[in-house]
């Protein structure tokens, strides 16, 4: 980052924030201590014994996506388009989510799987298992390196720290409490960073909005500033790339609320982690389901400052009329704090910050090291050891993807939006998977074979459009290029599997029970309403009807 940016958005921090910053670092530490008096085996260390409420983990599974990349990429598309950017909550995650709560969970959690690659190498067997325990363990190493580099940069940039001091602090203490209790330290500090992130964010929304004379002079300032366009979350066309409006809008449903995100949703085995670690199969389908509710709210949180930004910071407002100066989008949140907050306040904010940044990466290690113990190491390299052998590798996996994530760190530092970076990678990564997913769990028929090959051509066809889009052969601005790859990557990976499957030899019917909807009994498919789960309020089907019904009022009032 340029000199002069990094003297703009210096905050002046007092003695109070420091004190805050240092109170909250011993509380993340402390919880990693305390959950590693609870760990005695491999489940407890990576799945948390699946003991913890359906509460906990449904926090904990929105605060894993809380990370940098939420907070600062979501404030910069928030600067640049405005409120089409909350189709990434309303339709590009919400349904989702309660499509995994309420249909895939059972399979997950019924089948007592320990990693959504070994779901794979139930269904598909070895090829496939392979093919995604390598691809999803690369993609969280990228994902972690970009939540550390925004974290040790922003350290750098707010407080004057040293990069170096700031990435190898950020390691150490993420690397600290995950690698001492494991999944649960990394689920109860998501919960604790969840509400630190709210109360750093709520405060910067309000006084933001007071600057700006309160709603109604914030859709004045927009509509002057950059255009009527912004307020409305339809048709999208700055944000998708696309001049028309049907296909923007098809771009938006299809590749974003379709493909990337059921792709992300349902079978990123980072937030189906959480999941798992629930102590009863209602509680694994409520996880997902409980968190759409805070999810739905989250955007007002991260996307209006940017917005409120882009109009009342003078950096801000330069760059984007003329697109010039020292700063850029990813600068929306922190130019605010520079300019609205206090000290005490300010030191809040940097702790939500810090939160954010840590949550995510402590959600990719935890995932990381899950998936390359069990599906990697324990499958491939090392069989047959005791348990305590894999609890150990466990621990050291950690240590290195931590240093892995510290190299992968500045691959990232090009781009001055990192939302378009993180849904290349998902278009990449999670799209082909969610394809061979879905049609393998609805398609009896669909062959081990099929399994691999869709996945990896379904790869090559994002990667390919991915390559036209950066060399020019292909016109796709914004995150245009995101959506068409993944829509590319779903559509070759369903007719590669679908050709396949018709030459090749599929399971058993006998081998796919649990693995197939149409083969597993129903009772097997539903979660239990007695007891501990009984009431209203604890059925899947019916929060996920509340929630869906909230999405649709929002979609109207802010379309």
């Amino acid at each position: 980052m340029h000199a002069l940016a990094q003297e703009q958005l210096r905050l002046d921090a007092g003695p109070v924030d420091y004190l805050l910053l240092a109170l909250y670092f011993l509380f993340v530490l402390g919880i990693g201590y305390l959950a590693r008096r609870s760990v005695s085996s491999s489940l407890d260390f990576f799945l948390s014994g699946r003991s913890l409420p359906a509460w906990v983990t449904g926090l904990a599974f929105v605060a894993a996506n809380l990370g940098a990349i939420e907070i600062i990429g979501m404030s910069a598309n928030g600067a640049q388009y405005g409120m089409p950017t909350m189709h990434y909550f309303w339709i590009g995650a919400i349904p989702a989510m309660l499509f995994l709560g309420v249909v895939m969970m059972p399979f997950y959690y019924g089948s007592k799987v320990r990693s959504v690659p070994e779901f794979m190498l139930r269904r598909f067997g070895k090829p496939a298992h392979l093919v995604n325990a390598i691809s999803f363990a690369l993609a969280q190493l990228l994902i972690a390196g970009v939540n550390l580099f925004l974290l040790a940069s922003i350290v750098n940039v707010l407080l004057g720290w040293p990069l170096w001091v700031s990435v190898l602090m950020a390691a150490a203490i993420v690397l600290s409490y995950t690698g001492l209790g494991g999944l649960s330290a990394a689920i109860y500090n998501e919960v604790l960073q969840f509400f630190v992130i709210v109360a750093a964010l709520l405060p910067l929304t309000i006084v933001g909005l007071t600057k700006v004379g309160g709603w109604q002079g914030l859709v004045d300032k927009v509509s002057a500033q950059a255009g009527a366009h912004q307020l409305s979350a339809w048709p999208g066309n700055e944000l998708t790339g696309f001049g028309s409006n049907f296909l923007s809008v098809l771009g938006i449903v299809f590749g974003l609320g379709f493909v990337l995100a059921f792709g992300y949703w349902t079978t990123n085995f980072v937030e189906v982690q959480r999941a798992m670690a629930s102590k009863s199969m209602s509680a694994a389908q409520r996880t997902p389901i409980i968190g759409a509710f805070p999810k739905m709210l989250i955007p007002f949180l991260v996307i209006v400052p940017g917005m409120i930004a882009a109009v009342s910071v003078q950096d801000m407002v330069v760059f984007k009329q003329q697109g010039e100066g020292n700063v850029d989008y990813n600068d929306a949140i922190l130019l605010l704090m520079r300019d609205l907050l206090p000290n005490g306040i300010l030191g809040v904010a940097l702790a939500g910050l810090l939160a954010s940044f840590m949550a995510g990466m402590a959600a990719n290690l935890s995932s990381f090291n899950t998936v390359f113990t069990y599906d990697i190491w324990q499958a491939y390299v090392v069989r047959n050891r005791s348990d305590g052998y894999y609890l150990s590798m466990g621990r050291w996996v950690t240590v290195g993807a931590t240093v892995a994530a510290v190299g992968t760190a500045f691959i990232a530092s090009g781009y001055s939006n990192l939302m378009d970076y993180l849904q290349q990678l998902f278009s990449l990564f999670n799209a082909p998977l969610f394809a061979t997913f879905i049609l393998g769990m609805f398609w009896k028929r669909m062959t081990p074979t099929a399994g691999w090959l869709g996945l990896v051509l379904g790869t090559c066809a994002s990667l390919s459009i991915f390559l036209l889009a950066e060399t020019g052969v292909l016109e796709l601005p914004g995150q245009g290029a995101s959506f068409v790859g993944a829509g590319a990557a779903f559509a070759v990976d369903i007719v590669v599997s679908v050709a396949v499957s018709v030459v090749t030899t599929p399971k058993p019917a006998a081998e796919l029970t649990g693995l197939v909807y149409g083969l597993t009994p129903k009772a097997d498919r539903t979660a239990a309403t007695t007891g501990e789960d009984a009431g209203w309020y604890r059925r899947p089907g019916v929060l996920a009807g509340i929630v869906l019904v909230l999405i649709v009022i929002l979609n109207i009032v802010f379309g």
